[in-house]
């Protein structure tokens, strides 16, 4: 046995279990600068632009011959690369939790969505292919390391310190986040002052979330612990595996219940996050500067959010406090739908409102989904969790988008979603979490 492989953790192990937690936190530390940076601020616009430039006189390119109009390549390139991680992300967790060895297949994620972004920079010119390729790996392995990275928490946090460290974790990957765009705003504000292009200090902003994803990505897998477990199978081929494990989940409906709950009101979380921006530009007739700045200050307070709301679940328990999470996104997005136009401040109260739940909403769903899984089954089951979150968030934009084509009105798509806040509600407030828990073979915390 080698020293990274262990059965138990040593009965006075609460040292080394707490250098495991901090070494955790600090992969929300390295891979949340990609999400912020790259998903949200700068890859999509650039991209398009780069596609726009190789496009034909009818505004088309023709990756492997297909004609798509460059302004949806980017949005193309997303859905491919969550289609991806569908395929691979149940073998990897099912690999994962029968050899106990996911250290490596986090490395392997890590250091593969890693590199692809650092390739970014060398995204000029009219490659758009190439941008799409590096968009679809590193998307796809940042899903697959995210659900390993997850699934870590039901071995590294006690029941009654799991809501803590969630938040904890959150908070390390809003503060990377915030920190290194305010670092990327600077270099692409002040380019001519640093002898830039406006496309170099992009692709400067792109590569530059890469190399720190792969740099601190040392940290926890220097830390983080690898334990053997009973089985030894070889994990099923991609949908067989998926179904394998839909099938195991059917024998825990609880669990199930949950995992609806949180698909339905996430996927509005997703929702008003990727479209926040068009409602700002479009409806609210903001510049680009202060969406950016918007971007940051959810980021900034997303940071206090969590960490207060991990506080508020152990006093209240985490089902209260997201069940007053998902009140609070309701009353924001009304408040949204009054916003005059031309007024930033007024959407800047918005995106403190955001900031303000969103992590903490995030934190403690994984927080108590990590209890409703049978041990052992961690990240074969934080794979279906991880496409609730990322591959299944679909319906949110859809309903946006069919609202405004029926309407003709951001105001009316944007207040549509309240729809997914409400049923998400609904939804959890019917889930016996206790019984849920027991029912899946895990201890029951003192408040939940």
């Amino acid at each position: 046995m080698g020293n990274d492989t262990v059965r138990t953790p040593p009965a006075d192990g609460a040292a080394e279990r707490r250098s495991e937690q901090r070494g955790w936190y600090f992969y929300d530390w390295a891979c949340s600068v990609y999400s912020t940076s790259v998903l949200t601020v700068f890859l999509g616009p650039y991209l398009t632009s780069v596609a726009k430039s190789a496009a034909d006189a009818d505004g088309y390119v023709h990756p492997l011959g297909i004609p798509v109009r460059a302004g949806s390549f980017f949005a193309y390139s997303v859905s491919l690369s969550v289609i991806v991680a569908v395929l691979v992300m149940p073998l990897v967790g099912a690999a994962a939790d029968r050899t106990g060895r996911k250290k490596p297949l986090l490395a392997a994620a890590a250091y593969t969505g890693a590199t692809a972004t650092a390739a970014m920079f060398f995204l000029d010119g009219d490659r758009y292919l190439l941008g799409g390729a590096l968009l679809v790996v590193a998307n796809a392995a940042q899903s697959v390391a995210m659900m390993l990275y997850n699934s870590y928490l039901p071995q590294i946090a006690p029941p009654d310190q799991r809501d803590a460290v969630s938040s904890r974790g959150w908070a390390f990957g809003y503060a990377a986040g915030s920190l290194v765009l305010v670092a990327n705003l600077v270099l692409y504000t002040g380019h001519e002052s640093f002898g830039l292009s406006e496309s170099a200090a992009v692709r400067i902003c792109l590569a530059s979330a890469g190399l720190w994803w792969g740099a601190f990505a040392i940290i926890p897998l220097r830390r983080l612990r690898d334990r053997r477990t009973a089985g030894g199978e070889a994990a099923l081929p991609g949908f067989r595996q998926l179904a394998a494990t839909v099938r195991d989940m059917r024998r825990h409906p609880l669990t199930l219940s949950f995992l609806l709950a949180y698909l339905v009101y996430n996927d509005g979380i997703q929702t008003v996050i990727s479209q926040a921006s068009i409602y700002g530009s479009e409806e609210l007739g903001l510049e680009q500067s202060t969406l950016i700045g918007a971007v940051l200050l959810v980021q900034v307070l997303a940071v206090a959010g969590a960490l207060a709301m991990g506080r508020l679940a152990r006093a209240y328990g985490a089902k209260r406090t997201i069940l007053g999470s998902l009140v609070a996104w309701t009353v924001t997005l009304a408040a949204g739908y009054f916003l005059p136009a031309g007024a930033p401040v007024w959407f800047f109260a918005l995106a403190a409102g955001i900031g303000l739940v969103l992590g903490g909403s995030q934190a403690l769903s994984r927080s108590l989904f990590s209890h409703l899984i049978p041990p052992g089954r961690e990240a074969e089951y934080f794979s279906a969790y991880e496409m609730s979150d990322r591959g299944m968030s679909w319906l949110g934009p859809l309903l946006f988008g069919i609202t405004y084509q029926l309407t003709g009105s951001y105001r009316d798509a944007i207040i549509s979603l309240v729809v997914f806040f409400v049923l998400g509600f609904a939804l959890l407030a019917r889930v016996p979490v206790r019984r849920a828990i027991g029912e899946a073979g895990n201890p029951v915390p003192d408040r939940i």
